[in-house]
């Protein structure tokens, strides 16, 4: 980063919404800058991390309760935890006062000397951020992947250069809090209804994804799933050259799949021309067989990445050595282990209906289904086809277990249990699989009515299995 772009928070007055590892992230970088800096967040004190770092370090935080007088005119600018609502009182105040509410990863973008690729939708961005990022680093291409997928963007924005490139995954939270932010490469993979608690209506939702290519100019590329509806709306959005990608159909431009075959088929005209002047204008990258990411839903990931690398710079030779070996990410279609003939898998980043169906059909065996969390009014119907077709038992807990068990009767699942948390799923689950058969956690909704978030419920998961196989 260079150090004038830090000037420009030097002598703001700029208050910090929820602590977590972003809200510390960013704080310390504003008062490393020279900004005047409080930090405040609802939680006790006793559960908020970082409070006595921060402190430390000179900056206030008030913890506990949101005070009336945090916000005055005075306050050039809110950085709030992505997670955080809308609704809450500060942000309800900064905004009548006209103070802009940001996310830090529009700070990430300010401060960022690297070229930025982006990559959200409603499913998939953190199998195909990790793929790009391990692509791009195959192809020497000095890829830092952040954002979404645990490591603060704004924290590795200040220490990457000019040669190296941002790989984010983004969240429509992140994304909504965004103003200027523009990624050189930006990824739409999918849009399907998600995360309505939050954003209260569709229409936020997509427009809060759709930040990512509104700022976009014509040398910048847009790749896009031209098989999803929401998403193909999105190239209304953007100013930038649009690569698409298609599991079902053969495109002028982007990824796609033919003779069992993923292709790439370059531009005719437009910003990649010089970047691909010495690539054929089809390029077969590797057979679909060949391919080690398990599940058919896999295959859109992989196609994606294929534009989005090419677009970066990477050789259709480091694209397919990296997809022979990547096997995928932790907590999505994870294969845990076998016990008495019956295969336990972990899908727990499968937060919504649209994310579990994909792990649904991804086995022929019959399925005992873990499913449940927490409840945002979401109806479940899309998943009776499903479960009619794949599951042979259901166990569910937490909110949604009654809705959940009601769509399992639909479906004529003769075997449902209700369980109070994902370890006593896990040993229901075991009694009433037969060898053959497998035990999928995928789900269907968000963690935090039980768990702290999708990682922690997918490793009690796992913890829970592998204690079933020591004491056997």
């Amino acid at each position: 980063m260079s150090k004038e772009k830090g000037k420009q928070f030097a002598g703001k007055k700029i208050v910090v919404l929820g602590l977590a590892k972003s809200g510390v992230a960013v704080a310390k970088l504003m008062k490393q800058f020279g900004a005047t800096v409080t930090v405040n967040d609802k939680k006790p004190r006793e559960e908020a991390a970082g409070v006595e770092e921060l402190e430390r370090l000179g900056i206030p935080v008030i913890c506990g309760y949101h005070p009336d007088d945090l916000l005055d005119e005075s306050v050039d600018l809110v950085i709030k935890n992505p997670g955080i609502p809308y609704t809450v009182a500060p942000v309800r105040a900064a905004l009548a006062l006209k103070i802009p509410v940001i996310t830090e990863v529009e700070i990430a973008y300010l401060l960022s000397d690297a070229p930025i690729i982006g990559i959200t939708g409603s499913n998939g961005k953190t199998t195909t951020t990790t793929l790009v990022g391990e692509i791009l680093r195959e192809a020497t291409l000095s890829p830092v992947v952040a954002g979404n997928i645990g490591t603060v963007l704004s924290e590795q924005a200040v220490t990457v250069t000019s040669d190296q490139i941002l790989v984010a995954e983004l969240s429509s939270f992140q994304l909504k809090g965004t103003r200027d932010f523009r990624p050189q490469i930006a990824c739409i993979l999918n849009v399907y209804d998600a995360h309505l608690d939050y954003h209260k209506t569709k229409e936020d939702y997509i427009h809060s994804k759709f930040n990512l290519l509104v700022n976009q100019r014509e040398e910048d590329i847009a790749v896009l799933n031209y098989d999803n509806e929401g998403t193909c709306s999105a190239a209304a959005y953007t100013k930038a050259a649009i690569l698409w990608f298609s599991v079902k159909e053969e495109i002028a431009q982007g990824s796609f799949v033919k003779d069992g075959f993923v292709v790439f088929k370059k531009p005719a005209a437009g910003p990649l021309q010089d970047k691909l002047a010495d690539s054929p204008e089809v390029e077969r990258i590797i057979r679909v067989e060949e391919i080690a990411l398990p599940g058919g839903h896999n295959l859109e990931n992989v196609l994606a990445a294929v534009s989005i690398a090419r677009a970066a710079g990477a050789s259709a030779q480091a694209i397919a050595h990296v997809l022979r070996s990547f096997a995928g990410v932790e907590h999505r279609i994870e294969f845990v282990a076998e016990i008495n003939g019956v295969k336990y898998y972990n899908d727990s980043k499968a937060t919504n209906p649209a994310a579990a169906i994909p792990a649904l059909r991804a086995f022929k065996e019959p399925i005992v289904l873990i499913a449940g969390g927490l409840d945002r009014g979401i109806d479940f119907k899309e998943l009776v086809p499903l479960l009619k077709e794949h599951a042979s038992g259901l166990v569910v807990y937490g909110q949604t277990a009654e809705i959940l068990a009601k769509r399992g009767t639909e479906a004529g699942i003769k075997i449902i249990k209700r369980v109070d948390n994902v370890r006593d799923a896990v040993a229901s689950a075991h009694l009433i699989a037969h060898p053959g058969d497998v035990v999928l956690l995928s789900p269907a909704c968000a963690s935090w009515d039980m768990y702290k978030s999708f990682e922690e419920r997918g490793s009690i998961f796992k913890e829970s299995v592998h204690k079933l196989k020591t004491s056997r």
